[in-house]
């Protein structure tokens, strides 16, 4: 029990330090914590904790990890964890040694993400419009125009879920053609809006400020809680009631697979993420620089945003196969 609660304990200043220096988002603190607990977990049932545990342990616990199923980009994710928190326990001198350093990870090939066509962004879109348009209630309606505003934002800007649900509401000025986002590691970055995102803002906003008063008419005290929460007295773009005060990306990604249900596309390959892969793919797909692309991305690292540079491959084949005169030969 003791070695348990010393691995806490650890685990808690690890995390300190990585939201501190390293400017570490919520859900990176959170996959670290989750990941690290398992592993204590594992070295506890053998009497052990980190602060003594061997390479071998280590080797043990990558084993087991394999034999629960856990793919090898998982594998490798807890590997990453367990290096970062063993470098940190020597960097602090709490062990004098450094188990993890000369483990290798599982050999893995780095998959192509999941990308949409232009065609299907198009058919989710023109039925976000659809229902964004349709004959409903007040509330209804707004909650369609939230999605469709959501969704020609994401697609204008390739921002992560994070980002997007936790605009703030300057980002909707109507003048603006760049909002500036807070995206990884604290860091800020331009990202230019086009137009069809900046009218859905607008109508989106528009239908929040159309539905207050009704709110208030109905003289329901909790109503009305909803329209000063809900309305435009909030600092967010897309507020809700929860905690963080916005959208959540959970809520986000369940209405974007009930939208892409909607338009005869198969749930399972539609997320939030995918719909950022297709505005980097489809970018590429139209001549735009991997520079550039990494920029809009937020990418620190280019080796990141190389991962969509098969779009750039498949774009110079087929260029190949169409314009070169041997071609057909």
């Amino acid at each position: 029990m003791g070695s348990t609660t010393s691995d806490a304990k650890l685990i808690g200043l690890f995390i300190d330090m990585l939201a501190a220096e390293q400017g570490a988002g919520a859900n990176t603190l959170d996959a670290y914590r989750r990941d690290l607990t398992d592993f204590s977990d594992f070295l506890g049932r053998s009497g052990q904790s980190f602060a003594e545990a061997e390479t071998q342990a280590l080797r043990d616990y990558l084993a087991d990890l394999d034999t629960r199923g856990f793919k090898s980009s998982s594998v490798a994710r807890r590997l990453s964890a367990m290096r970062h928190l063993f470098r940190f326990l020597l960097n602090e001198r709490i062990r004098s040694d450094d188990p993890a350093a000369i483990l290798s990870g599982p050999k893995r090939g780095r998959g192509l993400p999941k990308v949409l066509s232009i065609a299907d962004v198009d058919r989710l879109l023109v039925r976000a419009k659809q229902l964004a348009d349709a004959p409903v209630s007040a509330s209804q309606r707004l909650r369609a125009m939230r999605l469709y505003c959501l969704l020609e934002v994401l697609y204008a800007t390739g921002l992560r879920v994070s980002e997007l649900v936790a605009l703030p509401l300057s980002a909707s000025r109507r003048d603006a053609s760049m909002i500036v986002v807070r995206g990884k590691g604290n860091k800020e970055r331009l990202v230019p809006l086009n137009e069809a995102s900046r009218q859905a803002m607008a109508d989106y906003l528009a239908a929040m400020e159309a539905l207050e008063p009704e709110k208030k008419k109905e003289g329901s005290a909790s109503k009305q809680g909803l329209a000063s929460k809900q309305g435009l007295a909030s600092k967010w773009l897309f507020p809700s009631f929860g905690e963080s005060g916005h959208l959540t990306r959970q809520h986000f990604a369940r209405d974007l697979k009930e939208l892409a249900a909607a338009a005869g596309l198969a749930p399972r390959l539609v997320s939030p993420h995918v719909l950022r892969h297709a505005f980097a793919s489809h970018l590429l797909h139209n001549g735009a620089d991997l520079r550039i692309v990494q920029t809009l991305l937020g990418h620190t690292d280019i080796s990141t945003t190389q991962i969509y540079t098969h779009v750039v491959e498949e774009r110079l084949k087929s260029l190949v196969r169409d314009l070169h005169p041997l071609a057909e030969k």
